[in-house]
């Protein structure tokens, strides 16, 4: 007798970033000078020396190979929890008052505390609202648990790709548990204004779901002459343990993509599920990791920010490359690791366009139906893998393909 899977893994497609590899060649195409892999969102750069050195030495301690608390090092949950109140404060506010270690979860990356924040509020048969574009991952794993997800699409404007609130309060029904955003966000990079993002925290207060704000490319805002850099204020309203789960990845900012290791901060009946959920999925996030994330948030600020503004710097570049090289291919919105661009094709498929830049051009990027049905004429390029000189090769190749 066959053996069975469970039909919700079933119904799943495979991971998307797998399947698009197998497009790209083994070797460059006739006439291309290399392959050019833009489909995944990795640093194009190293971790910090000192932390590597830092790292050499705490894997010599036997300490470090054995559990932590379930929701991680206390050291690393106070120290994040102190980062977030300094950068979220307002001027007027004691900054120890917004968020504790208390708040705090360290999580195996920002995946895992995307799936416990969500497996916290949602279960079977209820509904979260996430725009579209989406991350691919948070639909998966809301196909494996059973839990409808709630299209809302956003529409491409000024701001870049933004979902309306409007719109969502439109979708709520009895069942709703929550709402998603991504800011800076996956796919399209586009920064939704501290407006939006306070007028959709605000809905979910007034219908008594959460709001899940994932915030993993937080560091790679451009700053605002004039203003703090505080993304936004919710921290600073009395009602946010009720409303508002934070997430956050250090695989960005620190370059730690293997150390798996991020953040989820939230009141304290989320807090109380997420431990549940940890303790049986995980137990405690890998030790190196969190001493990683500890050493990061306490000693590299200074670097963090040099990296990030290497990354800005790509932004300016690839808008450059584009007037260098212009296409039929048409930017729509850009920001933190990712671009977004409208193919010229109509009526082909964005999965037919990718495959053939893979193919024919040896670039590989994401298709927009990987996030979502009705993104059939779009492209997600994770910019921030390239160098200037491979966002120029990027630009002339699209020229060549159109």
């Amino acid at each position: 007798m066959a053996l069975k899977i469970n039909p919700a893994l079933d119904s799943v497609s495979s991971p998307p970033i797998s399947e698009a590899a197998d497009w790209l060649p083994l070797t460059p195409p006739p006439g291309i000078s290399s392959l050019l892999d833009l489909a995944q969102a990795v640093p194009n750069y190293n971790p910090a020396l000192e932390l590597l050195e830092y790292l050499g030495h705490a894997a010599a301690d036997p300490a470090s190979a054995f559990y932590t608390n379930i929701l991680g090092l206390s050291d690393l949950r106070d120290a994040v929890a102190a980062s977030l109140s300094v950068e979220y404060a307002a001027l007027s506010v004691e900054y120890a008052a917004l968020v504790s270690g208390r708040d705090v979860a360290i999580t195996t990356g920002c995946n895992h505390a995307f799936c416990m924040a969500t497996a916290a509020v949602a279960g079977a048969g209820d509904q979260i609202i996430l725009p579209e574009p989406f991350y691919f991952n948070h639909d998966m794993w809301f196909a494996m648990q059973g839990i409808e997800k709630v299209p809302l699409v956003c529409r491409a404007g000024p701001e870049g790709m933004v979902p309306d609130v409007a719109d969502a309060e439109a979708l709520i029904t009895p069942r709703t548990r929550a709402i998603v955003l991504i800011t800076p966000n996956n796919p399209t990079g586009t920064i939704y204004t501290e407006d939006r993002v306070m007028a959709f925290y605000r809905l979910a207060e007034r219908h008594g779901i959460a709001l899940i704000l994932d915030e993993t490319y937080k560091d790679f805002r451009p700053l605002v002459a004039g203003r703090t850099n505080a993304p936004h204020c919710l921290f600073q309203q009395p009602s946010w343990p009720d409303v508002l789960i934070q997430l956050y990845s250090f695989s960005k900012a620190y370059s730690l993509t293997g150390y798996r290791v991020g953040s989820l901060v939230a009141g304290p009946k989320v807090i109380d599920a997420v431990t549940k959920i940890a303790d049986t999925v995980s137990i405690c996030p890998p030790h190196i990791g969190q001493l990683a994330a500890l050493y990061g948030v306490q000693n590299l600020a200074d670097w963090r920010s040099r990296q990030c503004k290497r990354v800005l710097g790509l932004g300016d570049a690839l808008d450059q490359a584009f007037l260098t090289y212009p296409s039929a291919y048409r930017l729509i919105s850009r920001g933190a690791f990712f671009a977004y661009l409208r193919h010229p094709f109509d009526g082909r498929s964005s999965v037919d366009v990718a495959r053939k830049l893979a193919t024919e051009q040896g670039l590989l990027v994401l298709p927009g139906e990987f996030f979502g049905p009705s993104q059939t004429q779009y492209l997600r390029i994770a910019f921030a893998n390239a160098d200037v000189d491979q966002l120029n090769d990027l630009a002339a190749r699209l020229m060549a393909s159109g």
